[in-house]
This record gives C-alpha cells, structure tokens and sequence, in this order.
C-alpha cells in the first residue's frame, strides 16, 4: 500500500480572525493526525489556505472602509500568524487569490463543463435593495420549506439538512441589515448534481468507516440532488473560462466551487514552489495514496457530497460517463474528518454578539499546546461540546501540570541532582518491566486510534502512561533510596524512559511541549518541527505570505528508542504553569464569560 496521505484542511474564510471554534473544527485535528502520520513514516502531504473570495469579503471589506484586496490581505496575513503561533504544520498554507489557483480553478470548470456536467439555465438571484449588490446564499435566512426550521440558510437547512435556494425561503431576510431581498432572473452555470446520483451513490456505500454521523447525513442527501449554481453576479471572484463570459465585469464562478478546488490547486502550488512540478500527482493520482478531509460539520455536504461529485465529473466518472480531464484521473476522498461544534455557553461562538475567543488572543495568554490539549480531550470530536474557563483551568491545572508537567518535572529533577545524567540501570523488577511494557504497548493502542482520528481516546491511552508512571514513582520511593543506589538509578532511569516514550506520545498533540521535554531530557536538535513563514511571489502578483516546513528532519519517530546512558542532564523549568483557579470564575479580562 502507498504510504501517501493527502491532509486537505478545511478553507478558513478571510473576512476577519478565527476564534478557537473554527480551529477545533478545522486546525488541531488535522495537524494532530499529520504529525502522526508523519511520526509513523508515511508521506504526508498537508495542505489549505484562505478562503478570500464571495460577497462576504466584499461586505466586510465596505465595513472597514478598504478595498477588497486589501481585506483579504490583511485577513490572510493574521489567519496566517494564527496557523503558525497554533504550529499547525502545513506542507503549504495558500490563499485562494493566486494565479494558480485561479488557472486549477478554470480547468476544472472546463472539464466538467465538457463532460455535459455544467449547464446555462436561467435563476432567480438575491439582490439587496439598499445597494444593489448580490447576497451571497449563506447571507439569506428565512424558515425551511421543507421541514419549517427558523434560521434555515439560502444554500441549506441545518435542521433537516437539505439543500435550498435562497427564493426557497418562506420569509427570507438578509443577515447583513434584515432586509427582505429581491430576487431577479439571471443566468448563471449550475453543476447538474442529480448526474453524480449513482456514481455518488455506489462510492458511498464503500465508505463504511466514516464516522456514522457523517455517513448518515451523505446518504441522506443523495435523494434531495438538485442543480446547485456556480457562478453568481459578482465582480469580485474566478472570471469564467468560456467566451462570451469570460470578460463579463459581474459574472464570477461562486466561492463554494473555488474553495474546494483548493485542496488541489494548493497542491500543485506546493509541488511547484518545491521544484518537482509534477509531484502533487503522488497524492491527487495514485490509487492506492489516502486522502482525508478535515472540517467542522456545516461543511459535510461540501465535501462528501459535492466535491466528490465534481472530481467525478472532471475524471468522466459521472453518471453520463466523459473523458478525464487535464489533471487525469482524481480520487475521491478516503474519508471526510468532521467535527461538531465547539459552544461557549451553549451557544455558537459568533463573532456580531461578541461571544467569541480569537485564536491570537488565547495563544498570546496562553500559549499552543494547553489550547491544543482542550480541543482534543475536550473538543467537538463527534458531538457539541461547551467550551468553560472552568473547564480550561482544571484541565491545565490538573492534567497537563500536575500529572504530565509533575511527572517530567520530579523524574528528570532527581535524575539531575543525583546522578547529574540518565542513570544506568541495574536489574529489573517486575514493577519495572510492568510499566515499560505499559509504554511500549501504547504505541500500537494509541496509534490505533490516532489513524481512525479517535483524538480523544488516543490522548486519553498516552496520559494513562502517564498516569501509571507517577503511580510507579509514588510506589518506588526513589528518594529514599540513597543507601541502595543501584535501584535507585534503576528507578530513575525506568521513569526517564517512561517520560520518553510519552513524550513520544503526547507530540501529536503537543509539540512545542515535547520539543521542551526533549531538550529537559538532553537531547539536541528538533524533536518535532514547526512550521514557517515565508514569503513567496508568482509571476505578475504580489508577495504574500505562506506557511511550509522542513518536517523530514525532526528526530520524532513512532516508536520506543532506548534513552541513552550517560546523556547530561539540566535542572528542569516548570512545563506548564499553574492558571489562578479564579481565572475559571472570571475568564481574561479580554474573553467573554464562558
């Protein structure tokens, strides 16, 4: 089987920072599976970028006073800080207004439209009355027809999850200032869904280790297909690659269409700027290569649905059949990784009733890894979770300094003040093998699960090891041991190899964290690498900014290496600090109550 892993990252819109919400969704769970994977020797290629075009960017761009380009401009280069201060470790993180992307964007289009999958056919389109301008479908909301929901969207129900039109609405309004909107005829490109029903429908049945959840809302759909437009009345987007549209200033394929297209003109970016520009195939091309798909659930039907459907269409796989197009033959997505919601106080985090806790706030209080660790023992894996400074705090105070910090804290401490290196051990006791063989299995359990995205069963195994080595150093008494040095440092070194092996563990999930752990235990060099901000240009556009890195070259491998005798050993800081319980009561001054 091949060893290449395509990690496809959800697209984080650039109309303002991301709060902690979107990157439980999207962010952690997709590096926590990428360093795994990446640990465990396969070939990783993780890829995403912003999401920078649609009417919300023009929207919020009009708020502030600036011109769209400039919006997602400044957006893209905070939601880039973000990514890096989070060390999501992307091969590359882009942004959808690249040449490139607009050049992948219109093959595919063409493709499809070759294959008898696009058709022209007249719309009703949402214009609001105040200026003029296009509401994008997520900018409508009104009551389901279909199962009278409040709150249904223009695009879909979340309720009863079917797709809509935004003319569909029983009392549609805007969201941008509750206007009603008009709706006018327009021709626009709709992607003939209902083509794919067969193809999409023998694809899914294959796909029986998707989360139930996922799986269940997929099929569902598949009765409901029906057209769904691509292109929209706008100025601000991909220019449609077909004469007689192509130079039309208010005709733009819609951001729905581009943004998925992403994950593999991100890909090809990424092959080039590598210098092997027919790399990106390895993963898009190969049968036997996987491909996962990370996201919050709001975006299921993009993904298990939609995409798919287009990348049939492209490789002439549809239900009318066709010729592949100039990317060959695409797979299809191996499995879609969807989270639920992350809530604050039960509801939605929302940015206009400032119940929200931006990504650059908590890490610059907070730092990476004690937000990284939240969202995977305690994050939206399968359902909606509360996210509580209570919560937060005991977490910090409990787990990750008491039991793990506390654990690497005493064991290398002692270490360090009797013998000044990692002991060597004498003979071993039961007790001893017990709990090397505790950490030694581990890595099969835990991995097990981090390959099936189970985050939180797979953190909850490695603390376990962590939990039975304090037991361990509790029973053992190593400090009254100075008469009997040989257990002593028998003791001592058992416990360092322990605090090795789950430190192994735990980088996944906390990698700036076991950089540190690896440096306390004497080590050199990177253990686990982070990723980079580079600046980077393509021909006839400006300098932006990327995230890629250097990952071959860490250190940190999935499986148990004995600690080398002898090694130096330093008096160890304090992993992780304490947070004031009262922070739990209150939250920052800067965070709302949660």
């Amino acid at each position: 089987m091949s060893s290449a892993i395509l990690s496809a990252v959800a697209w984080p819109y650039a109309n303002g920072p991301r709060h902690i919400g979107h990157v439980s969704g999207f962010g952690v769970p997709s590096d926590v599976f990428s360093r795994y994977q990446r640990m465990a020797g396969k070939d990783v290629l993780m890829v995403s970028g912003t999401d920078e075009h649609g009417t919300p960017i023009s929207v919020q761009a009009d708020s502030e006073g600036v011109s769209v380009r400039e919006l997602a401009d400044k957006y893209n280069r905070v939601i880039v800080e973000d990514m890096h201060g989070l060390g999501l470790a992307y091969d590359l993180f882009t942004r959808t207004t690249t040449r490139n992307h607009y050049r992948v964007t219109q093959d595919i289009f063409t493709s499809l439209f070759r294959n008898g999958y696009v058709q022209a056919k007249s719309q009703q389109s949402a214009i609001s009355p105040s200026t003029g301008r296009t509401l994008p479908d997520r900018y409508i909301e009104g009551t389901c027809p279909i199962c009278g929901a409040d709150g249904a969207r223009g695009d879909q129900c979340d309720t009863c999850g079917n797709q809509l039109d935004p003319a569909d609405l029983i009392n549609p309004r805007s969201k941008v200032n509750g206007e009603t909107p008009l709706f006018v005829d327009s021709e626009q490109f709709f992607l003939d869904l209902p083509a794919f029903s067969e193809a999409l429908g023998t694809w899914l049945q294959t796909r029986t280790d998707w989360r139930p959840n996922v799986l269940k809302f997929s099929a569902n759909l598949l009765g409901e297909l029906r057209p769904r437009a691509i292109t929209r009345d706008l100025d601000w987007g991909v220019p449609i690659p077909l004469d007689g549209w192509r130079d039309q200033p208010m005709k733009r394929l819609y951001v729905w269409f581009d943004a998925v297209i992403g994950y593999l003109s991100a890909s090809v970016e990424w092959a080039a700027r590598t210098g092997e520009p027919d790399a990106w195939q390895r993963w898009w091309c190969d049968p036997e290569a996987r491909s996962y798909y990370f996201m919050g659930k709001d975006n299921i039907v993009f993904h298990s649905v939609i995409w798919p459907a287009m990348l049939l269409g492209h490789n002439g796989q549809g239900d009318r059949g066709g010729e592949p197009g100039p990317f060959g033959t695409l797979n299809l997505p191996t499995e879609v990784v969807s989270s639920e919601y992350l809530t604050m106080s039960g509801s939605k985090f929302s940015t206009s009733r400032q119940q929200v806790i931006y990504v650059g706030d908590f890490l610059a209080e907070f730092g990476p890894d004690a937000l990284r660790y939240f969202i995977a023992a305690a994050g939206p894996e399968t359902q909606d979770s509360d996210f509580t400074w209570d919560e937060f705090v005991r977490r910090t105070n409990f787990e990750l300094a008491n039991e793990w910090g506390n654990l690497v804290n005493r064991s290398i401490s002692m270490a360090h003040r009797n013998v000044g290196a990692v002991p060597t051990p004498g003979t071993l006791t039961a007790a001893d093998s017990a709990l090397l063989a505790t950490a030694t299995a581990a890595y099969a359990t835990v991995g097990e699960q981090l390959g099936r995205a189970r985050f939180r069963a797979a953190l909850g195994e490695a603390m376990r090891v962590a939990a039975a080595a304090n037991k361990y150093l509790s029973d053992q008494e190593p400090w009254k041991l100075k008469d009997d040095p040989v257990r002593r440092d028998t003791v001592l070194h058992t416990a360092l190899q322990v605090v090795q092996d789950t430190n192994t563990l735990l980088t996944p999930f906390m990698p700036h964290a076991a950089q540190k752990v690896h440096e306390a235990l004497g080590g050199t060099g990177v253990w686990a690498a982070q990723p980079e901000v580079r600046t980077v240009s393509e021909e006839g556009g400006p300098d932006y900014p990327v995230l890629m890195g250097d990952y071959a070259q860490q250190q940190a491998v999935w499986r148990s290496t004995p600690i080398e005798v002898g090694r130096r050993l330093s008096k160890p800081e304090p992993l992780f600090a304490k947070l004031d319980p009262s922070l739990g009561e209150t939250g920052p001054s800067w965070a709302p109550l949660a």
